[in-house]
Formats: C-alpha cells, structure tokens, sequence
C-alpha cells in the first residue's frame, strides 16, 4: 500500500499537472466561424453519409447484396431503411451542442443564443456529452467485467459448478498482482483475484487501482500520475461523471475532459482488462483453429440456435449441453441431423475457438439479415449491440427470440434468464437445458418455414493470442526482427463496430486493403473482424493481398496477414502483442510503429475504446466523426492538444483508403524516428 507521504506527493503532482488545451476567450468559443463554421462542417460530413443504394451497390460482402435484395421481396425493413428514413440527421446532435441534461432545455448552441439556458457555452456542452458517452462505455463494458467476475467468485464459493480452464494464466496473473501462489488451489486463488478486480470495479474510497499498479507499464503510469487521471474505480467514475455534468456542477471543460480520461482508463483496465483476464482463467485462452465463416455455412435440417451478444457464462453451458448426445439425440427424434451453433457479435467470437463448431456469420448491423435467411430456429441474445428490430424479423420467419439477462429485455422474447440477484446462478446448467429444448421445439414448429442460404462461405484462421504468438515467434523477438528489418512496415489493430453512415463494411475493408498492399501486419477483434473474416483476409491466401515481404513473412511462417484475436474484450490480446514487441525492441509502446483504427465505429464502447489505446500513446484512426464539431477547444482536444499529453491524438478521414494512407505515412514517421528507415 503507498504511505501517507506518497499519497501527499500524488495530490501536489495532480495539482500541477501540465494540460495543454486551445485557448481561446470563453465569450467567443468558435473564434474561426463562430456556428456558421461548425454548422458548415456538419453540413459537410452529411453529405458523405451512405444510402442503402450505395450499400447494394458497394458493400463488399455479395451475401449482404443478397439478404437486402431478399428482404426487400419481403417487404421486411432493415437498419439502413431506418438509417435512410432519419436523413437528415440533426446537425446540433451530429456538432454535440444539444443539452437535453435538465428540464429547462433542451439547449443548442446557435448564432442567435451561444449560451444554454444555465450559461454553459459550447465548449461545456460539448464536452459534457462526450463524458456521459465515456461513461455510458465505463458501464457497459463494466457490466461485461462485473458478470465474469461474479462468476469468478460464484466458482471460487461452489454456487456455480464450472471448470477452471485456465489455471496457467490464473497463476501468472495472480503473481503479477502480488498474490502468493504457492500451495493454493485454482478455486482459491479464482476467489482472490475476483476480489481484487471487483475492488478496482466498485471501491468507493480513493485507493491504488491494483489492476494499473499490477499490469500497466511504468512509463505510462508515470504520464497519468502526473496528468491526475488514475481512477479510484469504474463505479466511482461513472458515478463522477454524471455528477459533474449535471446542472449547476462542473463549469469547466477541462476538468470534464480530465475526467474523461480517467473514463478512459477505468474502461480500458476493468472494462477490457478485467474481463478479458476473468474470460481467459474460467473458460481457456482457445486455440489456434480454422473455421467455416459467413452465411453459406448455415446447414438445412438441423436445430440452428445462434448466441448473440457478449456474456460467456450462461453461452459456455447452452453450447456444452447442445453438443451433449441426449439432447442430439433428442433434435434427432424431432427429425433434425443435429444441432449447429452459430454467432453474431461477441458471444460468438469468444465461443468459437473455445468450442467447436461455433460458427461466425456476422456484426450486430448485420443480425436482422442473417435472420432474413430463415434458417435461425432460435436466437439467443443476452448483452449489447442486439438491437430491438430483431424482434420484427424473427417474427417473420418464426424463429424463438430468448433473452438471458434481467438488463436486456426484448418485448417478445421468451426470457430464460438469471434474476436480478443472481439468487438462481446455481441454476446455470437448468436454464442452459431449457434454452435448447426450445431450440428443438421451434425446430419442430418451423418446418414450414422457407429458407434461403446464400451460398458464400470461406475458412478463417482464429484464435491468436499473446502466448501463442510469442510461443511461434520466438518470445516475441522474430516478430521484432520482421519490424525492424522492413518486412513488417508496421503493426495496426483493427477493431470496432460497424455504422450506416458508412458504406457497410466498405470502410475497414478499405484500411486493410492499403495496409496490407504496404506491408502492414493487421490484428482484429469484435464487429470490424466479421468483414476480415468473411472475406478471406484471415485465412492463409489472403497473402495474396500483401506487399512483396509482408507476403513472403506470412508465407513462411504459414499465418494469415490479419490475426483474429477474438472478441471486443480481447483488445487486451492486442496489446499484450504490441507491449511483447516494443520490450524486445527495447522501445516504449507510443514510440513504436503501431496504430489502432476502428473504422466504422457506432456506440459509446467504441469511443472509449479508441481512447484507451491512446492513453497508451497510440495513435487511433476513424472514418466516422465523434460529436464534437460543435467545440473548436474539444474537437482540438481530441486530434491535436494530446499529442503532447499522451502522445497520441484521434485522426478522422472518411475516405477508407486516404485514412490507411495516413496510417502507413505516420507508420514511416515513427520508423524514421527509431532510425529503422
């Protein structure tokens, strides 16, 4: 624990923490065009948004070309209908200058009135919306966190009966953290890392937050002591946030944007880190596998349940049961070949180099057109990015919705679920039979159903991680090598959700397609991975798509040129990759050739997200703008003013390939600087 004398060093350090922001007089807080000026740029960045015509015409993926086409014989809506019926979207909301917090607005910032009703300006404004969204992110990602390490600890107390596939990283963590090992079981030691990350999840009085104590690098704990932004706790800070944006609080957009970050680091060490290392201990790290991708893979005639969202626990037992012979037998008694499990989003990135047979067929943007196929006779949607519009399709093609948690409610779903409490957590595998004798059920109640598969379908590589990785490349230093010589021009993680205001999955095929032509290896995880999977950029012939020595690297190594790490959890894989290289090469993480980019980004997970890896000093690149037009100060903020606090600033271009262009410039910036040519 510090000592009172460090915690008073702390204190003075923060009190005179060097921030770097815009100047500009507080009467006048657009001095370069006043609103005219953003108004005109939201104007602008209007016109680049995508229509569904333009989807039909040029979304990669020729399964997607024809679901659309499908659904619209059906005369069945889909998200870029609605995406399309919202046009024109509302220019203050698109800028972040609409205060809606109390009942005496709404507010927008206007020629005619720069300043709300209580006097916040657009600066505040600005910046107080973009500290709820890094909140809204802390929560859901903390949610996810929370679940695991509930369940670390119901394990840990014999309340839940689950193997500990993971004990090896359970006792290298557990030592990282300072926790003795020698002579404690893995159910002992589960309980007390549980307590140690749900500590850092919820504690209330100011503390140390071990998991940055225990797993951040040095130089990067230096940068944040001095700036003041390490959190007390992911509860405190959420709560924090919407304290000081609410009425009459904080009236100082740079105290919101330091608490901003501290959003940042909370949702990055609890949200990401906590429940990646909760994921890795209680279900296995997986293995390095090959799998069928992409809605050909679908199969006529056996009992198709699909896990969508992104909580393993309940997912882990619906998938054991399902491969259980009872229950294949009992599918056989109803006329089915078998039960298949299929994925959307992250439920089915986790599961399907943990689990056999789990097959990937698409982002969340995509789930009312995988349901359009009506092959689905059950879908199982726990947490996140399911949208309610679900419901709507399912209908149609009479495919049972079932939800599994008490915060996720979809009108219309059956709802096999833990409580509130977690009072029936004991209850896990009894829940996990009842949700696939449904399946079977509405497989017996579907016969009449007609469906329609198109036929495209590709094997991908999966399940890299850190170990693995380093276990190839010998302990990291081949891959070091590769960097330093040229072979690798550089390293980016390619993440995110995916947006209609883009061309759907055009935008991150375009930033891999210039990467890859310049020698760039890709990492991938979550939604922006479904597109890499699905067409042929993470199996082995995607070589074909690279520069000269990134191809003949791949090649003899026998990988693909984009790692599949895994879900949107698994950021933490990524960077356990980055920081293995920079140590061999000797180098702190923001100085090497590295660059996360997430696309076609959408919800407030993703803007934290990218914040996160800049804390690290990387540098993050986008296709969809974040709403903060609106502030000249908050808009600098975010692309310019933290190169100098943190080393790495936000870059947005809308155009796919000029954004992969400016990473590869920036990646042989940063080459020059190392003196690596």
């Amino acid at each position: 624990m510090p000592t009172e004398n460090h915690h008073h060093e702390y204190d003075r350090v923060h009190e005179h923490a060097d921030w770097h922001f815009h100047e500009h007089d507080a009467n006048h807080p657009h001095e370069h065009g006043g609103v005219n000026d953003y108004m005109q740029a939201v104007a602008e960045y209007r016109k680049t948004f995508a229509t569904k015509k333009d989807v039909l015409e040029e979304t990669p993926d020729p399964a997607v070309k024809e679901l659309l086409h499908r659904m619209d014989e059906l005369g069945q809506e889909t998200i870029f209908d609605r995406f399309d019926a919202q046009k024109p979207q509302c220019s203050f909301g698109l800028a972040g200058v609409c205060c809606k917090f109390c009942n005496m607005g709404p507010c927008k910032i206007t020629k005619k009135s720069p300043k709300g009703v209580c006097g916040a300006d657009a600066d505040l404004i600005v910046a107080r919306n973009l500290l709820r969204s890094a909140a809204a992110g802390v929560a859901q990602h903390g949610a996810h966190a929370r679940e695991i390490l509930l369940t670390m600890k119901f394990v840990a107390e014999g309340k839940l009966n689950l193997p500990i596939l993971g004990e090896k990283k359970l006792r290298a963590v557990c030592q990282a953290f300072g926790i003795e090992t020698r002579g404690q079981s893995a159910k002992r030691l589960v309980g007390k890392l549980a307590d140690v990350m749900l500590d850092d999840l919820s504690r209330p009085l100011p503390d140390d937050y071990r998991t940055i104590r225990s797993l951040a690098p040095a130089e990067r704990q230096a940068v944040w002591d001095k700036l003041g932004i390490i959190p007390i706790s992911a509860y405190q800070e959420v709560f924090d946030a919407y304290h000081r944006t609410g009425v009459g609080t904080d009236g100082d957009y740079k105290s919101i944007l330091k608490a901003f970050l501290r959003c940042g680091l909370a949702f990055c060490f609890t949200g990401v880190v906590a429940s990646n290392i909760g994921t890795d201990v209680l279900f296995g790290t997986g293995h390095r596998a090959t799998s069928k991708v992409n809605v050909g893979a679908l199969k006529k005639g056996y009992v198709n349940i699909a896990v969508h969202g992104h909580l393993p626990t309940l997912v882990s037992e619906i998938v054991r049961i399902g491969h259980l012979p009872e229950m294949v037998e009992l599918a056989r008694e109803k006329g089915a070949k078998g039960i298949q499990f299929y994925g959307i989003c992250c439920s089915c990135l986790a599961a399907m180099y943990r689990y056999e047979g789990v097959i990937p067929l698409s982002n969340a943007v995509g789930a009312e057109l995988i349901l359009g196929t009506g092959a689905l006779d059950l879908w199982v949607a726990d947490v996140q990015d399911v949208y309610p519009a679900i419901m709507d399709v399912a209908r149609c093609f009479k495919t049972t919705v079932v939800t599994t948690s008490d915060s996720a409610r979809l009108p219309g779903a059956e709802h096999y679920a833990y409580d509130y409490r977690h009072s029936n957590i004991g209850d896990t595998e009894k829940l996990a039979r009842k949700i696939v004798t449904r399946a079977i059920e509405s497989f017996a109640d579907r016969r009449d159903v007609a469906v329609s598969i198109p036929q495209y379908e590709v094997t991908a590589d999966i399940g890299f991680t850190a170990e693995n990785v380093g276990a190839q490349f010998d302990d990291f230093q081949k891959l070091y090598e590769a960097l330093k010589d040229g072979r690798i021009l550089g390293i980016v993680n390619m993440v995110g959700c995916s947006n209609p205001r883009v061309v759907y999955e055009k935008a991150t095929l375009d930033v891999a397609d210039v990467l890859l032509e310049n020698n760039v290896l890709i990492l991938t995880n979550g939604c922006a991975s479904f597109p890499l999977l699905k067409l042929g950029y993470c199996s082995k012939e995607g070589a074909e798509r690279c520069g000269k020595s990134l191809k003949e690297f791949v090649q003899e190594y026998d990988v693909p040129p984009v790692w599949h790490v895994g879900e949107c959890i698994d950021n933490t894989r990524s960077s356990g990759i980055f920081g293995g290289v920079a140590a061999k090469a000797g180098q702190a993480i923001k100085d090497m050739p590295y660059a996360f980019a997430s696309p076609e980004w959408s919800n407030e997970k993703g803007l934290d997200a990218s914040l996160a890896f800049r804390l690290f000093g990387i540098d993050s690149y986008h296709c969809v703008e974040p709403p903060v037009q609106g502030s000249t100060a908050v808009e600098k903020f975010l692309k310019e003013d933290t190169k100098d606090l943190l080393g790495a600033v936000m870059t947005v271009n809308v155009n796919g390939r000029e954004l992969g262009e400016k990473i590869v410039a920036d990646m042989k910036e940063a080459r020059k600087k190392l003196g690596w040519g």
